[in-house]
């Protein structure tokens, strides 16, 4: 996935910048702001390259980030 940024003026004139929207392809991503934003000029467009997660969060992890402390994991007996 690509992370599009665009910077817009609407119809009425009113600069809009730093749209962010993720997207296969920037024609897909100019699709979906045209959506929100009926005839809207755009005046620039920015890409990055977004990494997915491939790791699921665990409960533990996820109380080690809100308290600050390193995940422990449960000791088998």
């Amino acid at each position: 996935m690509t992370r599009y940024g665009f910077n817009i003026r609407t119809r009425t004139g009113q600069r809009v910048d730093n749209i962010c929207i993720m997207a296969a392809n920037q024609a897909d991503a100019e699709r979906r702001l045209r959506q929100m934003y009926h005839h809207c000029e755009i005046i620039h467009c920015q890409t990055e390259a977004v990494t997915l997660r491939n790791d699921p969060l665990d409960l533990e992890g996820v109380i080690g980030i809100i308290s600050n402390e390193p995940a422990t994991l449960p000791s088998v007996a």
